[in-house]
């Protein structure tokens, strides 16, 4: 009986020695694990004339199995922030160790020869990939440099129209105040003409001419009626105190309590308490503050006799009924 064999294709340990190999399973397993890996080798192989630069993220970790080798090899190769794709492969399968292990797999496993060349990489090729990815690192660096010149621009932009409108806001602003002014439309009239003809001087800020007011032009004149001051009684714009500054009378006084005193507060948290307790408890509607004698008894439930409690609910009850008797009696006669 030949001695057991591990086959890493099928997974399985043979006793035929090395009949196996040649069996239509074994072929099988071994062009369906050839086809899962040949996607991967292409499209590292299309990198070599054109290589890819990307910021780094952590997709760019995977790892991709060489079934030759029998190895996990990273996929990608990254450096810092940026990531070549398909350069960890493209290395791997460059090197001398791959190109050994794959002879030996081909040998071992009787794969197609044809298929071999698939999975190596020459020497040439890896070189003109490794003259590829440099140029591709030059133009991701001047793609970054123009994004980040833009970037600046935008920040100026903005730092510039925030620093307009603080100017804006800052600047004084001359309002003129309408009750400045007679009321005949003549004087109106004067002022406006005046108004235009300063504007025609030449002067050392250039300001639009002023509109001519049409709406005086009605023929209807306005009234002046004046400053509408109350004597005795300012406002904040006028100087005096603001409403909230203004001490009442009432306060004034320093010796007057704010909110309720301390008797309050004990007699409400005393009302709390009782608030918890049963309504329909003995003693609920009890008067402390009653005057009583000094041989004043409680009349609920005949606590302080002697015995029992239902005792006395039996004996009030007895004694309930035997009144509740007599009245009609007294009625009658």
């Amino acid at each position: 009986m030949a001695p057991a064999e591990r086959c890493t294709v099928c997974r399985q340990t043979f006793f035929c020695g090395r009949g196996h190999v040649y069996s239509r399973k074994h072929q099988r397993q071994l062009k369906v694990a050839l086809e899962r890996l040949l996607p991967q080798v292409e499209a590292a192989r299309k990198a070599v004339r054109a290589a890819q630069v990307e910021r780094f993220v952590p997709e760019h970790e995977r790892c991709c199995w060489c079934l030759c080798c029998g190895c996990e090899v990273r996929k990608h190769l990254s450096h810092g922030n940026l990531t070549v794709l398909h350069g960890g492969l493209l290395e791997h399968l460059a090197s001398p160790e791959h190109k050994k292990a794959t002879n030996r797999f081909w040998w071992e496993n009787k794969a197609e020869f044809q298929m071999k060349e698939k999975f190596l990489i020459s020497p040439q090729d890896y070189a003109r990939f490794k003259k590829s990815m440099v140029k591709s690192l030059d133009s991701y660096e001047e793609k970054e440099d123009e994004v980040i010149k833009e970037m600046a621009a935008q920040i100026r932009e903005v730092e510039h129209s925030r620093q307009e409108v603080v100017r804006s806001v800052l600047e004084p602003q001359t309002v003129p105040d309408p009750e400045e002014g007679s009321s005949a439309p003549g004087s109106w009239n004067g002022t406006n003409s005046q108004v235009a003809s300063t504007s025609q001087q030449p002067s050392y800020v250039d300001l639009p001419p002023a509109p001519e007011l049409d709406w005086m032009e009605t023929g209807q004149p306005l009234t002046f009626i004046g400053h509408q001051d109350t004597p005795g009684i300012g406002n904040i714009h006028s100087g005096a105190t603001p409403p909230w500054m203004v001490q009442d009378e009432d306060c004034s006084s320093g010796n007057q309590q704010i909110g309720p005193s301390y008797e309050e507060f004990l007699k409400e948290k005393e009302k709390q308490k009782l608030k918890k307790l049963p309504p329909d408890r003995v003693g609920a509607n009890f008067d402390h503050n009653s005057s009583t004698s000094a041989g004043w008894l409680p009349s609920f439930g005949r606590v302080w006799n002697n015995g029992r409690r239902w005792q006395s609910r039996h004996q009030f009850k007895t004694e309930a009924a035997a009144r509740n008797k007599q009245q009609p009696h007294r009625k009658k006669s």
